[in-house]
């Protein structure tokens, strides 16, 4: 069915658009704000504010993901949304370029904090797998539109305000966000059996990430996407000004070439990818999108300079990078116990921007300090290496349920007796001694959530694996004691 169709996904995802656009828009006045402040030097300020935005993702993320489940969600997201806003409101004010570095920071870091639990409460309300797939084909189609429609719109406000006015237009899509947020029916995160304090929750998701091998094979697809992405983000103006001869219009057309292309693919996703499967398409998709930097690359060593191929290369691109990185979503949910997705998701955002703060860097400095052809090449070439490393650690064979075995152990965590796992007497009862596995209890509270020590007896089985409490390590064949 329709992702439409679900009144909460209707509303979160009004909310995802219009905190877009705001976003954009401050993006655009953050440039005039960067160049009215520092002149020439509007350029290093505002790669530095990217890197600074990165460098907020990586740190911020996981200490997110590690207590977002002991918050109720709708209201953590929407104090953060009425922290952005905030913050904002305080961007018109900056007089000095030190205060724009903190204010995006803690901007970022506020985003940092609200994504991952949002993306983790989109496959809690769009439970069918085919359903949420559209859905992510939907979010995905909405950030290209914004990244069109948001320099259009800010260009068409600035004749009527001033650059700082578009600040206080993103303060009030936060607000609107903040507003559908409190209206829609979210529901309550699942409960999580994960202990333990602040350092060990923040740690897990990434833990528990990097020990999954699909999750580290879509680890290497999202670097070679940023490979591929940053090469177009950081470099389109330099291509289109400096070695196409263009004008800023020509600017605009390649990006929305790049867009276009990202779009026709997130309307494709959903019909292709039950017959590809995500590792086939997500894995062509980045060989793509890496070849058109390899072709562009050896084009321009060569002196040709259409600008209609170029244009053609910019829309493989997007394509390309769109097949690759939107089913990563299905990825991480189908990765998590029902009560870790917040952690799991955290884990993705942060992880998957480091690559984008190594390849920003990469095509940034080789574009401007060697030659665009070698950022090119680079980008190509590097986009390859990870998609090389994803095929040796993502499995061509990837069961969701496996195989596997437990020694016996004692341990303490909040549990229930719904699952096989928690078959047990609880302490002090008369069965207890005799036989830890036995069901025997008389306690009222027998189907409640509780917590004591209790002891799991050696077992082996086959049911949906993920790395949780109970499943520390990835089985590497059938049967392997976990």
């Amino acid at each position: 069915m329709s992702p439409f169709s679900v009144s909460a996904f209707r509303h979160l995802f009004g909310a995802q658009i219009t905190s877009l656009v705001g976003t954009g828009l401050t993006t655009v006045a953050l440039s005039l704000l960067a160049f009215d402040l520092a002149g020439e030097d509007a350029g290093l300020v505002l790669g530095s504010v990217l890197a600074l935005k990165m460098v907020a993702y990586l740190l911020i993320a996981p200490v997110a993901g590690g207590i977002a489940h002991r918050v109720p969600r709708r209201a953590w997201l929407v104090g953060l949304d009425v922290l952005r806003a905030a913050i904002v409101l305080c961007l018109p004010f900056v007089d000095q370029i030190w205060q724009i570095f903190v204010l995006v920071f803690v901007i970022n870091a506020a985003s940092a904090g609200f994504t991952p639990v949002f993306q983790a409460i989109i496959p809690d309300i769009l439970d069918d797998e085919k359903t949420y797939t559209k859905g992510l084909s939907y979010a995905r189609f909405a950030y290209d539109l914004e990244n069109l429609a948001s320099p259009a719109v800010a260009a068409a406000l600035l004749f009527v305000w001033q650059f700082d006015s578009l600040f206080i237009v993103n303060c009030l899509t936060f607000v609107v966000s903040a507003i559908l947020i409190v209206s829609a029916n979210i529901p309550a995160a699942a409960q999580t059996d994960r202990v333990g304090g602040f350092y060990e929750n923040t740690l897990f998701g990434l833990v528990a990430y990097l020990k999954t091998p699909r999750l580290r094979g879509l680890l290497a697809v999202y670097f070679a996407v940023s490979c591929v992405g940053a090469m177009i983000i950081v470099n389109t103006v330099v291509l289109t000004r400096s070695v196409l001869g263009g004008s800023e219009i020509m600017t605009t057309v390649f990006l929305a070439c790049a867009g276009a292309g990202s779009m026709c693919a997130a309307f494709l996703i959903p019909k292709v990818i039950d017959q590809l499967g995500e590792r086939r398409l997500m894995l062509s998709g980045i060989v793509f999108a890496a070849g058109a930097m390899l072709i562009g690359g050896i084009n321009m060593m060569l002196g040709f300079d259409s600008a209609v191929f170029y244009a053609v290369l910019w829309a493989i691109a997007g394509a390309g990078t769109t097949f690759a990185q939107t089913p990563g979503g299905r990825l991480v949910q189908r990765s998590a116990a029902v009560g870790d997705k917040s952690a799991f998701f955290a884990a993705n955002f942060a992880l998957s921007h480091g690559g984008w703060l190594v390849a920003y860097a990469m095509v940034g400095w080789l574009g401007g300090l060697v030659d665009l052809s070698v950022a090119f090449l680079a980008s190509g070439s590097m986009a390859l290496l990870g998609v090389g490393l994803a095929v040796s650690v993502w499995p061509r064979k990837d069961p969701l349920e496996i195989h596997h075995s437990h020694p016996g152990f004692w341990h303490d965590h909040p549990h229930d007796h719904h699952d096989p796992h928690h078959t047990h007497a609880h302490p002090g009862t008369q069965t207890h001694a005799a036989n830890a596995n036995d069901h025997a209890d008389a306690h009222s509270d027998d189907d409640q959530r509780h917590r004591h020590e209790h002891f799991h007896p050696p077992v082996t089985h086959k049911h949906r694996f993920v790395i949780d409490s109970h499943h520390s390590r990835w089985p590497v064949e059938s049967g392997e004691q976990v």
